[in-house]
């Protein structure tokens, strides 16, 4: 009897994990397309025309300060709301007072999900746009680079990033898009 009872609470953790690490990349996956959006966006490129979906779901692995972001603003979403389900339990009066009474609603509950959610997502922007001004700001400081053509004809610019199709180059102030694998050498994105 223990037996099957300690096996089916070892398949009841491990499903849930499963699931907990499934939506949490889905999650990442999510903050890294917001966070490579607003990077390229710096530079006036729509980068949803030019990646693909693997580019995207590579994205957060991609820059370590994506993934960072995202696992600690994943932990802090969970920290505050399970910070606010203990206050609630806790000190039911002074959680009231500060609700104006509207825990004592029956929609409370969906309402404080969806107002998590639509801080979350504001946070997620905010946050979004400030690393795209400061990646921006980094990219324009970089030293330039070269790069040479089959044909030995060079090209000089700052890497501004990559798809698995395209490089991004900034000259001066026009954004160079190269493709890497066909016989077309280069595009300017206005």
């Amino acid at each position: 009897m223990k037996e099957g009872l300690i096996k089916d609470t070892y398949e009841l953790i491990l499903k849930e994990i499963q699931t907990v690490v499934t939506i949490s990349y889905i999650i990442i996956v999510g903050i890294g397309m917001l966070f490579t959006f607003q990077k390229y966006s710096e530079f006036k490129i729509n980068i949803f025309d030019y990646a693909d979906i693997f580019d995207f779901l590579l994205a957060p692995f991609s820059d370590f300060r994506i993934l960072l972001f995202s696992t600690v603003t994943i932990i802090i979403v969970f920290f505050f709301f399970k910070l606010d389900f203990l206050w609630k339990r806790k000190y039911p009066k002074s959680y009231s007072i500060l609700n104006f009474g509207l825990d004592k609603k029956s929609w409370f509950s969906l309402y404080r999900i969806f107002l998590f959610a639509i801080v979350f997502i504001y946070y997620l922007y905010l946050s979004a746009d400030f690393y795209g001004k400061i990646t921006a700001k980094i990219i324009k400081e970089q030293a330039p680079i070269t790069l040479k053509y089959s044909d030995n004809q060079t090209i000089n610019g700052v890497l501004i990033g990559k798809t698995k199709d395209l490089l991004f180059l900034l000259q001066h102030e026009n954004v160079i898009a190269i493709p890497i694998t066909s016989l077309v050498k280069e595009f300017e994105i206005k």
